[in-house]
């Protein structure tokens, strides 16, 4: 199995249109294509890992891992386009936007190209199935739960997002609202947006501290703000004072973690979520069910059954501290 990035993928639009609509079945391998936000990202290089390892179990399986070079809509719809126009089987898609990809992605499907989403997704008419790394309402009370945890007489914090389109993160934002009631004295006074960007992350957490200067807490529920946050806490010279959590990587949040910048986080595993999205594109493709209360297997993930909206979960977060970071950073 080869793994090609998007620079590869533009030597293969000139495959033949006839091509298109071909079935997996009649093809010596299955292409699946795990469509990121941007490159460079550790959470999805480490699911593209995981996308392999799913590869590899099924065999006659090859992994295109691909994505635009910044998180914008516009990017990952050239990414799609190109991969329509080599026929591949299937698509896989952590989406920029909710709602820009569905044109693309339907022109896809029409071409008998198998789509799903996962980690962040598409509205409902641009995909067959979604699947969320955990259920929302669970990540939501987690993030705030990472943050009260650590603030016993309650206090300030504040949310630094990704981009204010990511389905998945408005969705866990407006679930950490809802559970907010549920710890005492602990009071949301911002939402700001990095972009996945570390640069304007980091200049987002300055502005935070700046702004709020008895803020506690710095809630990131993306991987890349989450570090920019450490860095620019342990800059101002606020460790200790302000906590940092969210959700990370622990291979990029163990110093953090030493320093005392973080006090602890919480992830799902992403080489678990690349590799269920892999055998769930994969099943797809081969004929499965994908109607509401359709159980799909997912390999050593067991399996999971769609709600209504076409939607399931892979598994619960995990929260990560000094008592096992060391375990875990060398894994992802």
């Amino acid at each position: 199995m080869k793994r090609r990035t998007f620079t590869s993928l533009v030597a293969g639009m000139s495959l033949a249109a006839g091509m298109f609509g071909t079935t997996a079945m009649a093809q010596d391998n299955m292409r699946i294509a795990l469509v990121v936000k941007a490159l460079g990202i550790g959470f999805f290089e480490a699911a593209a890992e995981g996308a392999e390892e799913a590869a590899g179990e099924l065999g006659n399986v090859e992994i295109i891992y691909t994505g635009p070079t910044d998180t914008t809509a516009e990017g990952q719809i050239e990414v799609i386009n190109s991969l329509i126009a080599q026929g591949v089987d299937a698509i896989a898609i952590s989406a920029n936007d909710p709602d820009a990809l569905v044109p693309a992605l339907k022109r896809a499907m029409d071409r008998g190209i198998t789509v799903i989403s996962w980690d962040s997704g598409v509205a409902k008419g641009g995909r067959q199935m979604h699947l969320n790394p955990s259920s929302t309402p669970l990540i939501g009370n987690t993030i705030i739960k990472l943050a009260a945890d650590h603030m016993p007489d309650g206090g300030e914090v504040a949310i630094l997002s990704a981009s204010a389109t990511a389905t998945n993160q408005n969705a866990w934002i407006e679930a950490a609202k809802e559970v907010l009631p549920n710890y005492d004295g602990v009071d949301l006074v911002a939402t700001v947006y990095g972009d996945d960007l570390s640069d304007k992350s980091y200049r987002e957490a300055q502005g935070l501290m700046a702004s709020y200067p008895n803020l506690k807490a710095i809630i990131a529920p993306t991987t890349v703000g989450i570090l920019a946050s450490c860095q620019a806490v342990t800059d101002a010279g606020k460790i200790g004072e302000i906590n940092v959590t969210g959700l990370g990587l622990p291979s990029e949040m163990a110093g953090c973690v030493d320093s005392g910048a973080t006090k602890s986080f919480a992830i799902w595993n992403p080489i678990d979520l690349g590799y269920s999205a892999t055998m769930l594109a994969h099943a797809i493709a081969n004929g499965a069910e994908t109607g509401a209360g359709a159980e799909i297997p997912m390999g050593r993930m067991g399996s999971v059954t769609l709600d209504d909206t076409g939607s399931a979960a892979m598994a619960d977060p995990f929260t990560y501290d000094s008592s096992n970071i060391e375990q875990f950073k060398s894994i992802f």
